[in-house]
Order: C-alpha cells, then sequence, then structure tokens
C-alpha cells in the first residue's frame, strides 16, 4: 500500500484512512475521483474494498493479476478484489476459519460482476483435476442461469439483480471446492407482469424468444416479436442495444446443461415461461351481474395444453373463487378486476415458484457427492443496496431493512475486529462514538411495536382492512418514534413534502418516503385455492414439484412476505455472524451507464447510504495505520543508519530505534506486540516522502555498484575469452613453428645433397637445389637487369642456367627496344622509319649512304627566301588540288641538249614528283609515280639522280638529269611515298644513258677518284659526274644514339 504514497496528490490515497481529513465527506469523494479518473476503481478503508464501476472491461483480471495477488499479503499490492479473495482464501486454507464475502451496493454498481471475479480467483487459484474441474465449471454456469431468471434491464442498469443471493463455496481440508449452495432472497416478482418505462421483465423471457429454434417456439406456441406480448412490452424497450439475447440463451443452456439440468427439465422450465407470457395476454370481460368471463378462451386452451391440466378446471379457477368458512365451502365468481389480480398472483406465484424451484436444482447439482469430514465454506453475499426512489413502495422497505440489519452488523463486527487487534496487540482500546442503527432496526422488525408486526395484523384483520388503515394505525403506535414521520403527525412543513398516503423512516442513510398503497396486498402474497388446485393438477414435471397436494390440507395460513422476509434475514444475519467476514462496498459514478463521468452528487449519496463514513470515522477512531514490525522494517530501515542495511537486535526494538532517529512524538505511534500502530497519516505521509527521498539515492548508489559489478563481469568474460583465444594462438604459432622447422631441416638437408650432386643431370636429389640455383639466379638477374637499351652489360649465369641467360637477354633487349619505340612521339618514330628504309636501300648501294645516317631526315630543305616564294605561287595551286606537300628541296636540273644547269624546287606529293623553277614556283614537270619506270643513281658517292620516263610519254621529251645535294634524304621520301623500293637502280659501271625524244640517247660518264665531288658538261659534249674515290672507316659522328635508333627501329619493325 506504501508503494504509491509518493503520487498520492495524482491519484489519491489507496487506503481511506490515510486521508489526512477523514471526517471531510469531500475529501472522501474526492479521492475517489482521483483514483476513478486513473481508472483506479479499488480502494480500502482498513480491511474494506470500495469498488467503483468503470463500465467498461478493464485489463487487470487476467491470468497475470491472478498470479500477482495469488499468496500476498493484503497490503502489498494496490487494491483489488482478488487481494480480498486471496486473503479470505488464505484464512480459510490456514487457519480453518469459515469465511463470507458482503458485496452491496445500489443497481448497476457492480456487485454481480464483483461475485463474478471473487468465483474467477477461486476458481484460477485451486489445483487442476478433473473432478475439481466440474466443481468449478457448476461454481462458474451458476452465474449465466440465476442472471437469465433473476436479473432484468432496468433504468440504471441494463443488467440489475432482482433478488438477493448469498452463495456457500464448500471446501474440503486441502482447501479444494467440492461444491456449493445457494440462498436466495426476495425475488421481485411483482416484474414479471408490471415493469416501469424504459424497463424489461426479467431477461429469460426475451432470450427465449429470440434463441430457441423454430420447433421449439411452436411447440410453445410463441412468436419472436416480444411486442406481442402484455408481459413483456409494457416497457416499451423490449430490445437492448449491445445485448444479443439469442446468444444469450445458448449460453443459459449449456449453462443449464452443465448444472446437469437435462433436455426434459429444460423443456418444462421453457413451457412454464411460455404459460406466464400467455398469461399476460389473457382478457377478461364483465359480464352479468359483474361476473368476469375470459374474452380470449381460446388462449385458455393454449395455457392448458402447456400446463398439461384440464382446461375447464383452469377456466373454474381463472374465474371463480372458493372460500372455506368453517365446515362450509362457499364458492364465490370474480369479478373482472378480481380475475386480473388472480391471473397476476398466478403468473407471480409461478416464476417465484419455478425460480425457487432452480435454485433448489442448482444446490442438488452444486452438492458434493463425496463424504466430506470437515468443511469450511466461504460464502458471497451479493445483497441489494440501500433504494431511494421517486415512490419507494414494499420492496423497497424489505430492502432498506436489510441494509440496515447489515450496516448494524458490519458496525458491530467492525468495531469488534477493532478491539480484538488492539487487544491482541496490547494497545489501550479508546470508545468510539458511532451512531447505533438498532433503534430503526427494532422500529421495523421489533414484535407487536414494528411496522412489519403492524402489517401483518393488519393483514389478518377480516373486514375492510386495507393500505389506510394500516397507515392509521402506524400513525397511532408509532407516532412518538423519533425515525418515523407521516403526513398526519408532522408539523407544517412536513406536510408539504408527503403525501396522506405515504409515510418516511429516518434510515441511517437519510429520509426514506414509501406509498403505502399495495402493502398489504404485496405482504398478503396469496393464491387463491382453485387456482393451486388447478397447478396441483398439471402434468409439468417442474410444476408437481412446486406446488404439492399438502398446501390444500394445510389449515395453517402462510407466513406474510414480510415475516418470512424477516425470517430470512435473521437466519443470513446468523450465518454472516458465524463466519468471518470481508466487505466490498460497490459505487456507482453516473446513472447513464458512461465510462469516465463521475458524478459527484450521485456518488455523494451512495457513500452516504453504505455508511462509507461511519465505517471510515470507527476505523480511524484509533490509529490510522497500522503494520507488522517487519514489513515496517523492510521498508523504511534505510532511513536510519542503525538499521541499515542489517538492523541490530529483533524487528520491535529495530523499529523503535527507527521512529527514534525519525523523531516521531510520543502521541503519534504505540507499539504493539507484533505491530507499530501510527496515528496520524501526516506522520506516514512523511516517512514515505523521506523514504522515497532515499530510494533515489539508494536507487544511484545500487545502481552504480550493479553497473560496476556488471562491467567487471564483462571484463572478466572477456579477459577469460582472450586468455583462451591466445593460447590457441600460441598452441597454433608454436605447431606452425614446429612444422616449418621440421620442414627447413629436411630442405637443408636436401640442398646439401643437391650441392653435392650440382654437376650431375637434373634428378630427384639435386632437383630442388637446382631450382633454387634457377631462382636465386633469376632473383639476382631481376635487381641487376640493364636499365638502358645502351647498357650492354649482363649478370653472369651458372652453368645450369647458360640457355636461359641467353635467351633472357635477347628477349630483354627486345623487351627495352619495344619499350623504347613504344614511347616515341608519332613524328620521331617516323623519321626513324625513313631511317630505316634508308638503310634497307642505300646500305651497301650507295657509298654516301654511311654519311646521311647521323643526321635526321627533314620535310622541307628550302631556305626561308625559297619558302616563301614556293608557300606564296606553288603551294596555293598544289592545295586547290586537294593535294599535299610532302617534302620539298632544291635540286639542280641539268638540259637534255647541252646539259646547261638550271635551279630548280623538287616538290613530292602523294600523287606526284613536281619539278619547279626557282625562281616563280611555276611548274616546269609534273610526274606521277606511274610516269616513272625508274629512278638511277651511281653506286659512288655523287648526287647524281636520273629520273627514268617512258619514250613515249609526250608531255616530257626524255629521263630527267638531276644533282641533289641531299640524295639520300630525296630518294628515301620518294620510296616511303609511292611504296616501291625498286624504283631504285644502282649502277657501277663508269657511264650512263639517257633517253632524249627524238634523239639519239645521251651519255653520262663517271669519274671516280676526284678530290670534289661536281658534274659539269665534259669537252667531247658529254655530261661528267665527278665522285670521291675515298670512303669512310668510320661514321663522322660520335652520337652513338642515332645508331641505336637506326638498329632498334629495324628490330622493332
Amino acid at each position: 500500500m506504501e508503494q504509491d504514497l509518493h503520487v498520492r496528490d495524482r491519484v489519491g490515497v489507496q487506503d481511506f484512512v490515510l486521508l489526512e481529513n477523514h471526517t471531510s465527506e469531500a475529501d472522501f469523494i474526492e479521492n475517489l475521483q482521483k483514483r476513478s479518473k486513473e481508472e483506479l476503481i479499488y480502494t480500502y478503508i482498513g480491511s474494506v474494498l470500495v469498488s467503483v464501476n468503470p463500465y467498461k472491461n478493464l485489463p487487470i483480471y487476467g491470468p497475470d493479476y491472478v498470479e500477482k495477488y495469488r499468496n500476498v499479503n493484503f497490503y502489498e499490492l494496490p487494491p483489488h478484489v482478488f487481494a480480498l479473495t486471496d486473503t479470505a482464501l488464505r484464512s480459510l486454507r490456514g487457519e480453518l476459519i469459515n469465511q463470507c464475502i458482503l458485496i452491496s451496493g445500489e443497481s448497476g454498481a457492480g456487485k454481480t460482476e464483483a461475485s463474478k471475479k471473487v468465483l474467477q480467483f477461486i476458481a484460477a487459484t485451486t489445483r487442476k483435476k478433473a473432478s475439481l474441474e466440474t466443481v468449478k465449471d457448476k461454481l462458474l454456469q451458476s452465474n449465466p442461469v440465476l442472471e437469465a431468471f433473476g436479473n432484468a434491464k432496468t433504468n440504471r442498469n441494463d443488467n440489475s439483480s432482482r433478488f438477493g443471493k448469498y452463495m456457500d463455496v464448500e471446501f474440503d481440508f486441502t482447501g479444494d471446492p467440492t461444491g456449493g449452495h445457494i440462498i436466495n432472497y426476495l425475488l421481485e416478482k411483482s416484474r414479471v407482469v408490471f415493469q416501469a418505462k424504459g424497463e424489461r421483465n426479467f431477461h429469460i423471457f426475451y432470450q427465449l424468444l429470440a434463441g430457441a429454434d423454430d420447433d421449439l417456439l411452436e411447440k410453445l406456441f410463441l412468436k419472436r416479436d416480444p411486442d406481442l406480448y402484455v408481459y413483456l412490452k409494457q416497457g416499451g424497450s423490449s430490445r437492448l442495444s449491445g445485448i444479443d439475447d439469442a446468444q444469450s440463451f445458448k449460453i443459459v443452456r449449456e449453462a443449464l446443461y452443465v448444472m446437469e439440468i437435462g433436455d426434459e427439465e429444460q423443456e418444462a422450465l421453457f413451457h412454464l415461461l411460455a404459460v406466464i407470457i400467455h398469461l399476460g395476454n389473457l382478457e377478461f370481460a364483465s359480464g352479468e351481474g359483474g361476473r368476469a368471463s375470459i374474452s380470449n378462451p381460446a388462449l385458455v386452451s393454449t395455457i392448458a395444453k402447456l400446463l398439461g391440466c384440464p382446461e375447464d378446471k383452469l377456466v373454474k379457477a381463472l374465474l371463480n373463487r372458493t372460500i372455506e368458512a368453517r365446515d362450509d365451502v362457499v364458492v364465490s365468481p370474480m369479478g373482472r378486476d378480481e380475475a386480473v389480480k388472480a391471473r397476476d398472483a398466478l403468473s407471480k406465484s409461478v416464476y417465484e415458484r419455478m425460480f425457487n424451484w432452480l435454485v433448489q436444482r442448482l444446490n442438488r447439482s452444486l452438492q458434493s457427492d463425496a463424504e466430506v469430514k470437515k468443511k469450511m465454506v466461504l460464502g458471497i453475499l451479493d445483497i441489494y443496496g440501500f433504494e431511494i426512489f421517486q415512490s419507494n413502495s414494499f420492496e423497497q422497505l424489505c430492502i432498506n431493512y436489510c441494509n440496515e440489519k447489515l450496516q448494524q452488523l458490519f458496525i458491530e463486527l467492525t468495531l469488534k475486529s477493532e478491539q480484538d487487534e488492539y487487544r491482541r496487540e496490547g494497545i489501550a482500546w479508546e470508545p468510539v462514538a458511532y451512531f447505533d442503527n438498532k433503534i430503526i432496526c427494532d422500529l421495523i422488525e421489533e414484535k407487536h411495536k414494528g411496522i412489519i408486526s403492524i402489517m401483518d395484523e393488519e393483514c389478518l384483520v377480516p373486514g375492510e382492512a386495507n393500505d389506510k388503515t394500516f397507515l392509521n394505525k402506524m400513525n397511532k403506535l408509532l407516532s412518538e418514534h423519533p425515525h418515523y414521520v407521516s403526513h398526519a403527525k408532522g408539523d407544517t412543513k412536513t406536510k408539504k413534502t408527503i403525501e396522506r398516503e405515504e409515510f418516511r423512516l429516518v434510515h441511517y442513510a437519510g429520509e426514506v418516503t414509501y406509498n403505502v398503497n399495495g402493502f398489504l396486498e404485496k405482504n398478503n402474497d396469496l393464491l387463491y385455492r382453485d387456482l393451486k388446485e388447478a397447478m396441483i393438477s398439471s402434468s409439468n414435471r417442474i410444476t408437481k414439484d412446486m406446488f404439492t397436494a399438502s398446501e390444500l390440507s394445510r389449515k395453517k395460513r402462510p407466513d406474510t412476505a414480510a415475516s418470512q422476509f424477516k425470517t430470512s434475514l435473521a437466519q443470513l444475519v446468523d450465518i454472516l455472524v458465524s463466519k468471518e467476514p470481508s466487505y466490498i462496498r460497490c459505487i456507482k459514478p453516473n446513472d447513464v451507464q458512461k465510462p469516465g463521468l463521475f458524478e459527484t452528487a450521485i456518488v455523494t449519496h451512495q457513500v452516504k447510504y453504505l455508511g462509507l463514513m461511519e465505517n471510515l470515522r470507527v476505523r480511524r477512531a484509533g490509529f490510522a495505520y497500522r503494520r507488522p514490525y517487519e514489513g515496517f522494517l523492510n521498508r523504511y530501515k534505510s532511513l536510519c543508519p542503525e538499521t541499515w542495511p542489517h538492523p541490530k537486535g529483533d524487528a520491535k526494538s529495530a523499529v523503535q530505534t527507527l521512529v527514534n532517529h525519525l523523531k516521531y512524538g510520543a502521541d503519534d505511534y504505540r507499539m504493539g506486540l507484533t505491530k507499530i500502530f501510527i496515528r496520524l497519516p501526516k506522520t506516514l505521509f512523511e516517512t514515505e516522502d523521506a523514504f522515497q527521498k532515499r530510494k533515489n539515492e539508494l536507487a544511484s548508489k545500487i545502481q552504480a555498484k550493479y553497473k560496476g559489478i556488471l562491467q567487471r563481469r564483462k571484463y572478466l568474460a572477456i579477459r577469460a575469452r582472450i586468455i583462451a583465444v591466445q593460447a590457441l594462438v600460441r598452441r597454433f604459432l608454436a605447431k606452425r613453428e614446429a612444422t616449418k622447422r621440421r620442414s627447413a631441416v629436411a630442405v637443408i638437408r636436401q640442398f646439401i645433397i643437391g650441392f653435392m650432386k650440382r654437376n650431375e643431370p637434373m634428378g630427384s636429389d639435386n632437383e630442388k637445389f637446382l631450382g633454387f640455383v634457377r631462382h636465386q639466379y633469376l632473383l639476382r638477374l631481376a635487381k641487376q637487369l640493364p636499365q638502358s637499351v645502351m647498357d650492354k652489360s649482363w649478370p653472369d649465369a651458372p652453368a645450369s642456367c647458360q640457355e636461359a641467360n641467353n635467351i633472357l637477354r635477347a628477349m630483354h633487349m627486345q623487351w627495352m627496344v619495344g619499350r623504347y619505340c613504344k614511347g616515341l612521339s608519332p613524328s620521331r618514330r617516323h623519321q626513324f622509319e625513313m631511317k630505316v628504309l634508308a638503310e634497307a636501300v642505300f646500305k651497301n648501294n650507295k657509298k654516301s649512304y654511311g654519311a646521311s645516317v647521323t643526321k635526321w631526315f627533314v620535310d622541307c630543305r628550302l631556305s626561308t627566301d625559297q619558302q616563301g616564294v614556293f608557300r606564296s605561287n606553288f603551294e596555293v595551286n598544289v592545295k586547290s588540288q586537294g593535294e599535299t606537300i610532302l617534302y620539298s628541296a632544291p635540286v639542280t636540273k641539268f638540259d637534255r641538249h647541252g646539259y646547261k644547269a638550271r635551279d630548280r624546287f623538287l616538290a613530292l606529293t602523294k600523287a606526284a614528283v613536281y619539278l619547279l623553277d626557282a625562281k616563280d614556283c611555276k611548274v616546269k614537270h609534273r610526274l606521277t609515280f606511274n610516269d616513272i619506270t625508274g629512278i638511277t643513281v651511281t653506286n659512288s658517292q655523287d648526287n647524281l639522280i636520273v629520273v627514268r620516263i617512258p619514250e613515249d610519254d609526250k608531255k616530257d621529251k626524255g629521263d630527267l638529269i638531276l644533282e641533289c645535294n641531299y640524295l639520300i634524304e630525296t630518294l628515301t621520301w620518294i620510296v616511303d611515298t609511292c611504296k616501291n623500293r625498286d624504283i631504285i637502280r644502282f649502277e657501277s659501271a663508269t657511264s650512263l644513258t639517257h633517253h632524249i625524244a627524238k634523239g639519239k640517247p645521251g651519255t653520262i660518264e663517271i669519274t671516280r677518284g676526284g678530290e670534289i665531288t661536281g658534274i659539269t658538261k665534259g669537252k667531247n659534249g658529254h655530261l661528267m659526274v665527278v665522285s670521291c674515290q675515298q670512303l669512310q672507316k668510320r661514321l663522322p659522328s660520335p652520337n652513338k644514339q642515332i645508331f641505336f635508333f637506326h638498329f632498334a627501329l629495324k628490330a622493332a619493325t
């Protein structure tokens, strides 16, 4: 209970005893409202449970909650119906004391649901055995049956219990349920024949019409529409939203089977229900002499068939009344109104007796078959609460009388319980002043003076006794009673609030005004002899049990309804006194059954008539809070250094040390034998607030310690795993090292053998050694490879690698050359290609070739001035024809006749060779490669070029004789352009002839051995060519790279 004190401002206190101002009704209601708002529907007043109906299902009754509250101290958990039930069960099983749970409250407050939860907890917390399951099923299934036959829709509640119920659940010595017994009180049988606006008759009528199959309805002569029947339609609300009558009928039938009521008995029940329904539609008319007659006789026939009795006998009983006066028997016909009352009396009697039979039948089913030596019981009383309506009648007087008796018992037992606890703990009892409602109980039940006695006397008076004479007699006998008020005895102010046919009683819960109309009739509750005889003649098997022939021979007048109720109530009080009681007080928060709506006026009214403030005042008369030393110490020991964490000595001395440290005042508490008693809630609240503050400090320390432990555990776990991994790794490394060493020994041994046989042919003994040698050779070679093609060095190789060494040397050189060539630019590559081409054409064929090797070929040998003329005149003409100049150089042309030297420019394109005038660049000759049959040069060092032109060529006059200082370069460009090496012809003769058109051939004489190379006209008219005789022994330029490129390109191509 203490666990939620720190949030009391929001959710209120769990026990009203802890309210600061326990005498304030407003504080009481406010606490109830706070808890209801938070859906905390249960609150304690000491050991009394106050329950507020939430009007919706809450998730607080599942198996988890059953286990949570099972075998737990009453105050350890928040208030709950399971906690109260568990406490009662543990007392019953542990102390072998019979228990009872008293559930009270007005209609709609949730009494029936509370009783269901009590049975649910009992069923859920007992052992799982087949025999026990059958008993538990019967206990649980008795509820749907009793609700169907005893509950109805009222303006306050859609499922209002219209009877009081006391159920004894029987247990054996092991604490297992073995059976049960039900007692019913004051069934509201008047509802069978009349319902107020907005209300319904008992549920079973509507369930039968909605859920029965067509065959059954046909047997009962019924239709499905309840509005066809007078007894079912008076309230105007025969159908309810949210209630499935058809489904409920199926549940009732299944429950009847569980209660061992078979098809035959069920059919008899349904026949009686149909009889009652048809009786409501029976109409009477006033005939001759005021005698009553039946307007719809066919309906009587139907009712007779359902009852199984003679139709004429039933008709006679409905219209006549037999009166026995001493030895005379007089049959008196009834008038219309009297016949209607007799019909209604029959309907009420049949239903009441049927209900009583049903309860007895349930009891027979619940009765244990096994003989139990020691039997204990837990009683559950579901009784109507105090009722104050706009118009209160006989039923309300009985109900309120019952509540007066229970309140009297409740106060007495509460005070007794308090006194017993104080006495056990050795605490001085302080007398408590409280309202003793014995005076009201005596007003109603006292012999010869009470209201019930007066009413019974009036019922026995022959002649004109009626409700008015009854009221007059009460006014006469009770005029001086302080709790009785009527119009006749009241003052002027009172008379304005009470009608003449009313009287008022001042109950403990407030004043209630009763209307006496109908009191004597309801109290008499007599059924005419003729109707009894007709019912006795019925063949219905249930009717035979309900109406017996012994009733007719009984001369004693039966007890009145009030006397019967008084006797039953006295027996109930005796039952309750013999047991240890627990209380559930049910409250409804509003009249419209709406969740979340809390109407203060309605709740205040119920708090008052339930006597909750009186109960709280009695409970708080001494000490508001009490707790066993062990529980108090376990919760609050952290507030004192001397008791934390381990108190010294016994619990009582430790608690004394604790309260001394908390500086409790001498009058704030008392030390009992086993409990500490605290007078004011304020003292407890201050202690709880200090504990909440201390709990935060302790929680921080515990968290720190716990986190440290967790981290330490985590560290140790990680460390252990690391050590295990390290051991495995070390083992693995050691094994691998040992394997390596063994392998190394084997390798070294084989290496030595291979070294010894290194010069022998390769075999298994020296294969690996030679492989190692080759490997080392390759590694050494990789580090000592020449990095340049000019580097001719190469590492030595072992004998076994000599062949591979030569191959690798050639491959490496070829690779370096290829790499070098691939790195050349396109223009440089073309130059080298030209050099290679020149070598292929002129090497060993032209003695002047050697001098050209060291010089790069270019694409233009014209001077700057010459280029200007060349570009401005010739290039424009060439480009207009789509040709591109590839090469140009100055040459000297010799005429064919006279050999006169003329300066010319030689221009080369892809299509032709041009000879241009050096002065104006006019085209003198254009020779395509097809026009040239060959080009003749000598093998000497001269610069003579003879271009052979076909003799039949009419454009030119014969072969062209040219002198070019760049002979090798020029001819190489021509060969590269025409892609024909064979166009160059080499002559080693001392003379050449050249063709002249239309004339004899000319002669060119070649002289070798001169000091200067040149071409002139000889005296003999021939062209004289002089070339140097001396040959160069070595190349004139030291540029070796040019030579490398020469050979590299040759190798690459």
